[in-house]
């Protein structure tokens, strides 16, 4: 497979399939990487459980993906919850095409908050034994989405902003840069007024800050 369009039928066919199984709690969506990463969901069974619709935004897990950081993307039942609050139970597994590159995702979100809520006897059920932290993000606003990096790489630093010298604010960009966030369209105006510095300066700090993996700028910020 070249293209998530080329399968569309069949793809959909297995979305739905997936949310007829488990029923109106269980959200399935299929995103299309040929897309603009604010526009990359397609198709979508069960919207209501994070609000989403087709044209809306992928999540910071799949920025990382296409960004190179994580070589392996697939991830299974872990936790995740909405900006609404709800719990889910998620997984997301990449599509690739014959060179190995990530064309597009198939994602299960299943809400379990009632569960939570409920008796103890069913904490077994509901809470994660996954020793490794996957943190995700579902929102239906790529600005939102950049919003929640931003405030990640600022954590990272662990200062604010008016405290950091140079060496603080490239390291806060090459977490941006790690986590995809220049692969979202005119993010470098938004990272740019959060770090207090101009786009010129951004630039040439992101350079710096990828020097030390041989990579060059090439994305259009």
């Amino acid at each position: 497979m070249k293209k998530i369009r080329e399968e569309m039928d069949l793809l959909k066919s297995i979305i739905k399939g997936i949310a007829e199984q488990f029923g109106e709690r269980c959200e399935v969506v299929l995103h299309d990487y040929d897309n603009p990463y604010d526009k990359t969901i397609v198709a979508i069974e069960n919207g209501h459980v994070t609000g989403r619709k087709v044209g809306d935004c992928g999540t910071n897990l799949g920025l990382e993906v296409l960004r190179g950081t994580v070589k392996n993307g697939d991830r299974y039942n872990y936790l995740t919850q909405t900006k609404s609050g709800k719990l889910l139970r998620s997984s997301s597994i990449y599509i690739k095409n014959d060179e190995g590159k990530p064309i597009g995702a198939i994602c299960i979100n299943y809400d379990i908050t009632d569960f939570v809520m409920a008796e103890k006897t069913l904490k077994s059920i509901t809470i994660s034994n996954q020793k490794d932290e996957t943190n995700e993000v579902i929102t239906n606003d790529i600005n939102e989405l950049l919003d929640y990096l931003i405030q990640k790489s600022l954590q990272h630093v662990g200062i604010p902003v008016a405290l950091m010298n140079k060496e603080d604010k490239i390291k806060g960009l090459k977490f941006l840069d790690d986590k995809g966030a220049f692969l979202i369209k005119k993010s470098a105006d938004r990272i740019s007024k959060y770090y207090d510095i101009s786009k010129f300066t951004l630039y040439n700090y992101l350079e710096e800050a990828r020097n030390g993996i041989g990579q060059n700028i090439k994305e259009e910020l």
